[in-house]
């Protein structure tokens, strides 16, 4: 099947349809319905091009990075916690930890930090597995990170809704961090050391060959990856401002997931498009969930179908286009430029509309 020829003018104009109605849901939802899809894009954004960035170039697909998202969550939450809050909620905490209070840079980095100490101590006996089993092995690691999260009251309040945590996020730091983070992954991904890794997921004996150090070069993208997680997790928690274990699961794992696949693994393009496709067709699909008159037909509130759909557009996108939207075509600077500038004016007359 020649899917450019048979199928890229109905893939236009479906586009086009889905951003028409997607402009309609921001000029109808207003500023703070427009500021919550912002932001909710760059995080979605940095969650996807670290799960990207370690699948993309390794070959080695994660099912557990949502494990670091968790992490980088609970952790910058409990160092950014006010002391009365901190005292009322979490009154077992340990004194080193119940009178601290950092501002929210210095927490995000030492949660970042943490978290990929934490995946260097895992990542040493997984980085020797292949295939299908880090998937697995992974995927362990998110368990095993839900069970901890669920049962350390100390810490985490366990099963119980974490709140009160500080509203640091806006949209102007979460989109720094966003093109922070694209930047850092076309720079590794076009290095000496993302070429080695690209060798080595393609022909792991030849690479050995030439002297390339597959295990440590896993390791570090590993690490790399769980650090950007643990960002886009910080960012999220305190957007969010209230969450639990359940926050952290197989639902946002499946949705991280679906956009690196749609858009392409191993493509920083891929990454984009994906969240932007996600994220249009999620607001979508969930405010048609509480049902719709078309004239003389009324279609009833389908509760949960917008996941249903999700689930079917990825195994379609499977089965007839697995190399994603984009492959692992990349982006020059000047189509990065020319991206953000369509997107941030579609923003702009939603927020002109909203107004």
């Amino acid at each position: 099947m020649n899917w450019d020829s048979k199928h890229k003018k109905t893939v236009y104009i479906l586009s086009a349809v889905l951003m028409v109605d997607f402009i309609y849901l921001l000029i109808s939802g207003g500023t703070d319905y427009i500021e919550r899809i912002i932001i909710g894009i760059a995080i979605n954004i940095i969650l996807a091009l670290g799960l990207n960035l370690f699948s993309g170039l390794t070959g080695l697909f994660s099912l557990g990075h949502v494990g670091f998202m968790a992490l980088g969550a609970y952790i910058s939450s409990i160092l950014t916690l006010p002391l009365q809050t901190k005292n009322a909620n979490l009154p077992d905490l340990p004194g080193w930890l119940a009178h601290v209070q950092l501002p929210f840079f210095p927490a995000l980095i030492l949660a970042a930090l943490v978290t990929m100490g934490i995946a260097f101590l895992i990542g040493i006996p997984l980085m020797r597995l292949i295939g299908p089993y880090v998937s697995v092995a992974t995927m362990g690691f998110l368990v095993i990170t839900q069970v901890v999260l669920t049962n350390w009251d100390t810490f985490t309040r366990g099963a119980r809704t974490f709140a009160g945590v500080p509203a640091y996020t806006s949209w102007w730091n979460a989109w720094l961090w966003a093109l922070f983070v694209l930047y850092v992954v076309l720079r590794l991904k076009f290095s000496s050391f993302g070429r080695s890794m690209r060798a080595s997921r393609d022909n792991t004996i030849a690479a050995e060959s030439i002297g390339i150090p597959i295990v440590q070069s896993r390791l570090l993208a590993f690490c790399i990856s769980a650090f950007i997680t643990a960002i886009g997790g910080a960012l999220w928690a305190h957007f969010i401002r209230a969450f639990s274990p359940k926050s952290f699961y197989f639902a946002q794992t499946f949705s991280v997931i679906t956009m690196v696949i749609i858009g392409g693994l191993g493509s920083v393009r891929g990454s984009l498009a994906g969240v932007v496709f996600v994220t249009v067709i999620s607001e979508i699909l969930r405010n048609l969930e509480r049902g719709i008159t078309l004239g003389v037909i009324t279609i009833p509130p389908m509760y949960g179908s917008s996941q249903v759909i999700m689930a079917l557009i990825l195994i379609l996108m499977i089965v007839f286009k697995p190399t994603g939207f984009f492959g692992e075509t990349e982006w020059k600077a000047r189509d990065v430029i020319r991206f953000f500038k369509g997107f941030f004016s579609i923003i702009s007359k939603g927020n002109n509309g909203g107004h």
